[in-house]
């Protein structure tokens, strides 16, 4: 008897600290059938043209007295070949290099810690109506460029993000260099405040990564952004603006801007038809200007809140020769005149 009241206790209890806390299973598979015309012509199945693939696990457990602590684990999957390798992955097995965040938050608003996208790249790429993945992608906030630009996620940082102040949020970042001795070496901080109000949204920004022994960087890279939108129910128009500059061994400066503007309106009940330009501008300390102009033209359709069908557009054009170099993204190497044509069609299936 007395076994079996203790059994009794023992489920009730577990049943009450479940009922307080909650852990969620999510994901996304994308992939795209990519064609894209340069010098040398590249076709292929891509892994994410409309949303990233990955699979995450996130959780919340109420302790009470308004106080929440969380978790969040999500891996990027390459999901034409299986592999792992996404997200800043470097092997080719699963590894949780998209996000790995422990944090609390509250009233305060939240504190955590680990590996996730900067609050920097976050207040202003949101207005990429492209969702940053796929051939009409805006290349402002790219990982890697030949003039400068800092890295979209940073590991061993400490967040903090403000409470919803009437429509207001502030955010910021300190990533630890993790070198012995040499507190500033491949440091990062970075900070963003936002503000959303019904139609209007606006986003602004500011970070410095340093280089050094545990840094992909070569140089100090200093950046700063600014976007919004405005959603006139019909069409929502969205731009964005971001300026960096990579600080080199003789004092000079390799400098990167870019603008973009973009729109997206809803067609019938389950349909978006997406349209930008980017206008891409680089400078090499001492040397001329370049420049290279995108455009990109998409269309989603929603088959279920889940599955969605896809196309994409993509057509750049670099002056000067294609002395800057953007490309597409692909395998394909830039015509003589510095231009490429994509054509991305796909599927997307989230759970």
């Amino acid at each position: 008897m007395k076994k079996s009241l203790i059994a009794l206790a023992v489920l009730a209890a577990s049943g009450a600290a479940m009922a307080q806390s909650s852990v969620t299973v999510f994901g996304v598979v994308d992939e795209a059938v990519t064609y894209v015309n340069g010098a040398d012509n590249w076709n292929g199945i891509n892994s994410g043209g409309n949303a990233t693939s990955r699979i995450g696990f996130r959780g919340v457990e109420d302790l009470g007295g308004g106080l929440k602590a969380n978790f969040w684990l999500e891996a990027g999957i390459l999901a034409d070949s299986g592999s792992g390798q996404s997200g800043g992955a470097s092997g080719s097995g699963l590894e949780f290099k998209r996000r790995s965040t422990v944090g609390l938050e509250g009233g305060f608003g939240e504190v955590r810690l680990g590996r996730d996208l900067t609050e920097a790249y976050k207040a202003t790429s949101r207005y990429d109506v492209f969702g940053q993945v796929g051939l009409g992608v805006s290349r402002l906030w790219a990982d890697a460029n030949a003039v400068a630009l800092t890295n979209q996620r940073v590991s061993n940082m400490i967040t903090y993000v403000s409470p919803n102040i009437s429509g207001f949020k502030a955010a910021v970042n300190y990533g630890f260099g993790e070198v012995a001795g040499e507190n500033r070496d491949s440091r990062y901080v970075g900070a963003g405040l936002t503000y959303d109000n019904g139609p209007l949204s606006l986003g602004l920004s500011g970070e410095r990564s340093n280089r050094g022994a545990n840094s992909n960087l070569t140089r100090d890279v200093t950046a700063w952004a600014l976007g919004g939108s405005y959603d006139l129910g019909v069409v929502k128009l969205s731009a964005a603006y971001r300026d960096s500059s990579a600080k080199i061994v003789s004092g000079d400066k390799n400098k990167a801007k870019g603008y973009y503007l973009g729109l997206s309106a809803p067609v019938g009940a389950a349909g978006e038809v997406k349209a930008s330009y980017n206008r891409y501008e680089g400078e090499i300390a001492g040397a001329d200007k370049h420049k290279a102009d995108q455009f990109a033209l998409g269309y989603v359709h929603n088959l279920s809140k889940r599955t969605a069908v896809y196309g994409t557009y993509a057509y750049i054009k670099n002056k000067d020769d294609g002395a800057l170099g953007q490309t597409l993204g692909t395998a394909a190497t830039l015509k003589d005149n510095g231009s490429q044509h994509g054509l991305q069609v796909g599927i997307r299936h989230a759970f």
